[in-house]
């Protein structure tokens, strides 16, 4: 809705450029609007600014020689699939208003189809395509889809396929075909040993996997929110192969596997909570043996919403839900400044803003997601950036001071919510059923509001492309 209404009226509402050129003294030398009208309750806040809600594109962002586009993950100088994936496709809106900005994207979608075809097993990679780490996560091929998806549908951009894209495409549905039928094909092996659970029943149809969103090993070889993000992205993947590639085979098969791994997480991946009804699981072994809980890294269980694979209404989702936004879940946490989801990959008891923003993302109240941005503006960094967690009584006690990932699904939180943007539609064409509409984020603005933080933050871009051209 945004975006049809900043088309008529955005060139007449651009800022005259400023003059600074250095990235770190953008702030004083900014002639645009640099605040966001934003409804917070909290006493500790900080206005949000424009130009933050940015800064993963400008500092994160580097076209290389050959063309292509790394995305570091923030202060870590490698490059993960999925986290280079999640944090371009917040920005793909803005294509509309810089069509310069196609060529950064679609040079993270080339990048990442080299990356894959370097080694599909591998997570992060460095400038060279050399591998940065080798863990098997189902989801970082997905989301690598995704965002190829998101990107063509929205732009409608040919460029984008390449033989690099359609062999990657079909590694893609080659190494999850090969990892349904782990025993028997595949030759991954991970160098060090890990604490996970060995045994798991075979011809379940779904993906093995060796590591979860969070880089840390699963305790069970099937993650259900990495085979339900498969599910949704293998469809994309079809819709690609058919309309970018005229590759029927590729779609066939990949809807085919989809089915695949949908019926066996309808048979595995569920348990019947007696005070909540049927819930969904965050891993099992396909032997009956699984694990209740959820991680702050998407994709999760909280996230289903957000990446289509069920609609915010399901029961099922509605009661999982409950389950992990409470203290039945190991790894939802509480404390003095803020509560929600954490994660094995740091420490017990610290919350991770990712969570936090999948809740806000997925709610049905606007309540919960003022709240959410709330703690995440009385959380965050002076500099307005996102951390990886924070001990939720003492916020100043953090990881990583920047996170890339955690700053664009911010900032894609602060699009929808507050601006006006539409939701991210994960879902291809209805020929393809089973899938869900995205969900919708709660408005906090007004129309009027809206459409003034929108110019805002569509100003403050144009105006970064200037000074950083």
């Amino acid at each position: 809705m945004a975006a049809a209404a900043l088309a008529g009226v955005f060139c007449a509402t651009l800022a005259s450029p400023a003059t600074a050129t250095h990235r770190q003294s953008l702030a004083p030398h900014f002639e645009a609007q640099p605040f966001l009208r934003v409804p917070l309750t909290g006493q500790r806040v900080r206005a949000i600014t424009t130009t933050s809600l940015f800064h993963t594109l400008f500092n994160d962002f580097q076209v290389e020689p050959d063309g292509s586009t790394y995305v570091q993950s923030g202060d870590i100088p490698a490059m993960w699939l999925r986290d280079s994936s999640a944090q371009t496709i917040p920005y793909i809106r803005f294509q509309l208003f810089y069509p310069k900005l196609r060529e950064r994207f679609a040079g993270v979608i080339e990048r990442n189809a080299r990356n894959i075809l370097a080694d599909p097993y591998a997570n992060a990679f460095l400038p060279n395509y050399h591998i940065w780490e080798r863990k098997w996560e189902v989801d970082s091929l997905s989301w690598v889809v995704m965002l190829a998806w998101v990107y063509w549908r929205e732009t409608g951009d040919r460029t984008i396929f390449t033989p690099a894209l359609h062999e990657a495409l079909r590694t893609i549905v080659r190494t999850y075909g090969c990892e349904q039928e782990h025993a028997s094909c595949s030759h991954y092996d991970y160098p060090f040993r890990v604490r996970t659970e060995y045994n798991y029943a075979a011809g379940t149809g779904l993906i093995w996997c060796a590591f979860r969103p969070s880089d840390d090993p699963v305790d069970y070889r099937f993650n259900m929110p990495q085979e339900m993000m498969a599910i949704v992205a293998l469809r994309e993947l079809a819709a690609i192969a058919q309309d970018g590639f005229g590759d029927y085979a590729l779609a066939v098969g990949a809807q085919g596997m989809s089915d695949e791994i949908d019926s066996g997480v309808q048979r595995y991946g569920r348990h019947y909570d007696f005070r909540r009804g049927w819930i969904y699981v965050y891993e099992t072994n396909g032997e009956g043996r699984f694990r209740l809980m959820d991680d702050a890294n998407l994709p999760n269980l909280l996230g289903i919403p957000y990446h289509g694979y069920r609609n915010i209404l399901d029961p099922m989702y509605r009661q999982t839900r409950a389950f992990v936004l409470s203290a039945d879940d190991p790894y939802y946490e509480r404390g003095r400044y803020a509560t929600g989801l954490g994660s094995s990959h740091t420490p017990q008891g610290w919350v991770w803003p990712l969570g936090i923003i999948t809740r806000a993302l997925t709610a049905q109240s606007p309540s919960e997601t003022a709240e959410s941005i709330t703690i995440l503006a009385e959380t965050d960094s002076e500099d307005g950036l996102i951390h990886e967690s924070f001990d939720p009584n003492a916020y100043w006690h953090f990881t990583r001071a920047e996170f890339g990932w955690a700053n664009a699904l911010a900032a894609e939180l602060i699009f929808r919510s507050v601006a006006g943007f539409n939701t991210t539609d994960f879902n291809p064409p209805p020929v393809f059923l089973g899938l869900e509409p995205p969900a919708e984020t709660p408005r906090l603005s007004t129309p009027v509001i809206a459409l003034e933080n929108a110019l805002r933050l569509t100003q403050a871009l144009g105006t970064l492309l200037y000074l950083l051209r």
